[in-house]
C-alpha cells in the first residue's frame, strides 16, 4: 500500500536560529552577536520561508506468514537531504518486521526507541526536537508481551543522526560523523520495560553507548594509535495517556551525549595522557516535555518543553586560556548553554485528508560563561535570548 502527504511550510522566525533541512527543522536561537561599537545584534536578523521539502511517500508490504509470525516491510523517503542539486531524496524508513500478537522483531532502518513512531502534535517539522529525542538508526528491535507488561530490547548503529567529535588528530575542531560510532565496534544499546492499557502506555528505559572520538594522535611529530572512549548512560521515562479525543504525552531523560539524537548534549575531554590520548566525561543535561492534543475536526495543542545543562562528572581539561574542547551537536555555538524552554501553543483544521494549521514557537536559551565542569555560571552576564516562530501548515495526506 503506497501512503504519503504533500506538506507545506510557511515559517517566520523573529532571529538568527540554529535550523537543518532548509530551515524547517527549528533548534534554537543563536547567541547574541554584537557588531563592534555593541549598538547590534548581529544575529537578530528575522525571516521568512515557504518551502514543501519535507513532502513524503512511502510503501507498506505485506508478506506471507513465516513460523507463525507476520512479515511485512515499510520503505520510506522524503525530499528532506540536501547535495550539489540543493535538495535530494532522502531515505525516512526501511526495515522488515515480524510480529505476533505478543512481540514483534525489527531490522532495518526505523524510529529510535527513545524517539518511538509516536511524537508529540506540534506542527513544526522539528517535532517537538531539540527536548523529543529525534533520531532514526539501522537497528535491530525486539518486543516482547505478557499480557499489559513487557520488554523492548535494541542494538542501534548510527547513520544519518550522528555524534560530534574532533576531525582529526592534528584539528581538534568539531564535527559529525559515522567514524566515531563504527570504531567503537560496540553498537548503542537499549532497553526497555513497557506497560500498555486500554488509554495508557509507558514505557521505563535505559540507552547506554560507547563512542571513540579519536583513532590516532600526534606526539612529538609523530602520529600514534590511541584507544580513546566515551561511556554514557540515558534513562527516561516515557508516558502516553491516548483516547478519542485526548492525548497526553510526557517524556523526561538524564541525558549524556545524546548530540546523536538531535539534543544539545555532548561530552568533554578531561584529560591528556602520557601516551597522547585524551580522556573524556560525558556531558549531563535534565530534558523534558510535555505534549497536551484535544479535539478531532478542531484539534488544539499545547507542547512544554525544558532542558538545564548538568556539566561534568568531572572538571574539563583547560588547554590553555580557558580552552575547554567540548563536542555537541551545533559545535562551539552551544558549549555556553545553562537552560532552554519552549512554549508551542497551536490550532489545526482537519477533515478527511486535509489538515491547515498555525502554531506559535516561543523557544527561549540562556546562555552565560562556561565553567571547568561544563556547568553555565550564575553570574551576571547570564543572559536570555528569544526567538519566536510563527508556522503556518498546508497539508494532503494520501
Amino acid at each position: 500500500m503506497v501512503y504519503g502527504f504533500i506538506r507545506n511550510y510557511l515559517t517566520f522566525d523573529s532571529r538568527k536560529t540554529y535550523t537543518v533541512v532548509g530551515g524547517e527543522y527549528n533548534m534554537i536561537p543563536f547567541d547574541e552577536h554584537w557588531n563592534e561599537d555593541h549598538s547590534e545584534d548581529l544575529n537578530g536578523i528575522p525571516s521568512m520561508r515557504l518551502q514543501a521539502l519535507t513532502s513524503r511517500f512511502g510503501v507498506n508490504i505485506h508478506g506471507p506468514e513465516l513460523w507463525k509470525w507476520k512479515s511485512s516491510g515499510k520503505l520510506e523517503g522524503d525530499f528532506g537531504g540536501f547535495g550539489t542539486n540543493n535538495t535530494i531524496l532522502r531515505l525516512r524508513l526501511a526495515y522488515v518486521k515480524l510480529a505476533r500478537s505478543n512481540g514483534e522483531l525489527v531490522v532495518g532502518q526505523d524510529w529510535h526507541p527513545l524517539s518511538g513512531d509516536i511524537m508529540p502534535e506540534v506542527l513544526g517539522m522539528a517535532a517537538g526536537a531539540p527536548f523529543r529525542p529525534h533520531s532514526r538508526t539501522p537497528q535491530i528491535r525486539g518486543t516482547r508481551y505478557w499480557k499489559d507488561w513487557g520488554f523492548t530490547g535494541a542494538l542501534l548503529w548510527q547513520l544519518q543522526y550522528m555524534n560530534n567529535g574532533p576531525r582529526n588528530a592534528s584539528d581538534p575542531t568539531s564535527v559529525a560523523s559515522l567514524d566515531f560510532s563504527n570504531n567503537a565496534i560496540w553498537p548503542e544499546a537499549f532497553l526497555g520495560l513497557n506497560y500498555r492499557g486500554m488509554d495508557l502506555y509507558a514505557q521505563l528505559g535505559v540507552d547506554a553507548q560507547i563512542i571513540k572520538p579519536r583513532t590516532h594522535s600526534l606526539v612529538g611529530g609523530l602520529t600514534k594509535k590511541v584507544d580513546e572512549t566515551v561511556t554514557s548512560i540515558t534513562p527516561t521515562l516515557y508516558i502516553r495517556y491516548n483516547n478519542t479525543k485526548c492525548d497526553v504525552q510526557f517524556r523526561t531523560l538524564l541525558a549524556q551525549n545524546t548530540s546523536h539524537l538531535n539534543q544539545l548534549v555532548g561530552y568533554g575531554v578531561t584529560g591528556v595522557n602520557d601516551d597522547g590520548s585524551w580522556s573524556y566525561a560525558p556531558l549531563r543535561a535534565s530534558i523534558s516535555y510535555l505534549n497536551i492534543a484535544y479535539g478531532k475536526k478542531y484539534r488544539a495543542n499545547l507542547f512544554l518543553g525544558y532542558m538545564k545543562n548538568l556539566g561534568a562528572r568531572e572538571s574539563l581539561y583547560d588547554f590553555g586560556s580557558g580552552d575547554y574542547r567540548i563536542y555537541l551537536k551545533g559545535g562551539d555555538n552551544f558549549t555556553h548553554l545553562n537552560s532552554v524552554y519552549r512554549v508551542a501553543p497551536s490550532f489545526s483544521y482537519n477533515v478527511k485528508a486535509f489538515n491547515i494549521g498555525l502554531e506559535y514557537e516561543w523557544t527561549a536559551v540562556t546562555y552565560g560563561d562556561l565553567q571547568p565542569d561544563g556547568t553555565v555560571a550564575d553570574n551576571n552576564n547570564l543572559h536570555q535570548v528569544a526567538n519566536h516562530r510563527v508556522c503556518a501548515l498546508v497539508k494532503y495526506n494520501f
